[in-house]
């Protein structure tokens, strides 16, 4: 297929996930012979912190706005067998009313933030709309469960699924030669509402035990927090320095966003990408989580510092290894960028074979 994906941003993962996410997804499509064009605004803030000017497996063009969009992008929308819209796109609404005028092929949805779009909608988002949901051929949502129904019942989404974060397996390794330099890691932007959870399964840890070594590597985080001695701080790593990351962590821990943990089905890729590297992870408790992992055997988890601690201190070394290598397995049968990229080839056939309703024509229309 030819694809334009109109996405936040594939050249710079500064203070977003959405850069790791497209970059394996589109690195699985290439492999597969598909030729996909990235479209991306040229936002300041990413402008100065590009880690990947130019990937290397797909045509990425900067937009200065909507006029140059069109003037510049509009044909090469108009031929393409499939045309993605991102969440949190500048300016989405406009540009997914652009895609769905002027797109002859597939219009998708690729929602990498649905427990937030859903909870916000009815209030206003900047980047779709309820009659947006209903117009694109393709709803692909980072959550799966009784989201998928919500999507489907309430705002009429003609075919809503899952198509979830995955990992690019290549990259993503253990390094067996190397040995640990910290008891826990945690990797992750500043959000005010996974603070409180980082704090009581990290940062009471660490503090309840002078001993143990940890570290959190991620950008924005206020001046104001007051770190215990034994955590150490990195800001922002690039994609290429996850690995390492990862395979320098005993274990890693996994905080999930207040409004993906209310919907449950909603894995972030920091689980696949470390369960890849075989570091075992030690995460916050949500609905569906065993839907990716089976809880006490390829992912542990907790509700607080005294369990965070009794992990860290209690689990000897073979079985720490063995649920990192259990995790991994899973992840290479079922969570790897190949498998998104099968996916969406599927969600794909199932829109060109479903017949187009009268119903169908008048949302679109609306």
């Amino acid at each position: 297929m030819t694809i334009v994906i109109l996405g936040l941003s594939i050249t710079s993962s500064w203070g977003n996930g959405h850069a790791t996410t497209y970059r394996a997804l589109v690195r699985a499509l290439a492999d597969g012979g598909h030729h996909v064009l990235f479209l991306e605004r040229n936002a300041p803030w990413y402008a100065e912190n590009r880690d990947l000017p130019v990937p290397p497996y797909c045509r990425t063009q900067l937009y200065e706005g909507l006029d140059h969009l069109q003037s510049a992008f509009i044909d090469e929308i108009r031929r393409a067998d499939l045309v993605i819209v991102g969440s949190y796109v500048p300016e989405g609404i406009e540009v997914g009313d652009l895609v769905l005028r002027h797109a002859t092929g597939v219009t998708a949805f690729y929602d990498i933030d649905t427990p937030v779009t859903l909870a916000r909608i009815d209030r206003g988002v900047d980047y779709l709309t309820a009659r947006q949901i209903a117009a694109y051929d393709l709803y692909l949502s980072f959550t799966g469960g009784p989201t998928l129904d919500l999507l489907s019942e309430r705002y009429a989404a003609r075919h809503a699924r899952p198509l979830y974060c995955s990992v690019d397996a290549h990259t993503y390794r253990p390094d067996a030669g190397r040995t640990p330099t910290f008891d826990l890691g945690y990797l992750g932007t500043y959000s005010d509402d996974r603070q409180p959870v980082l704090d009581s399964l990290m940062l009471q840890a660490a503090a309840r035990w002078p001993n143990g070594r940890f570290v959190i590597a991620g950008p924005q985080y206020p001046a104001t927090i007051v770190w215990p001695p034994n955590v150490q701080r990195t800001q922002h790593l690039a994609p290429d320095h996850h690995r390492g990351f990862y395979t320098s962590l005993r274990f890693t821990l996994n905080v999930t966003r207040r409004d993906m943990v209310r919907a449950g089905y909603s894995p972030s890729v920091r689980l696949f990408e470390a369960a890849a590297c075989g570091t075992p992870i030690i995460s916050d408790e949500w609905p569906g989580i065993g839907e990716f992992f089976t809880p006490g055997e390829e992912i542990l988890l907790s509700e607080g510092a005294t369990r965070t601690l009794k992990y860290l201190r209690t689990i000897p070394d073979a079985e720490r290894l063995e649920i990192g290598m259990r995790a991994r397995r899973r992840v290479l049968r079922e969570h790897t960028s190949a498998h998104r990229a099968s996916e969406l080839e599927k969600y794909v056939q199932e829109v060109r074979r479903a017949p187009v309703t009268q119903a169908a024509l008048e949302r679109t229309a609306s």
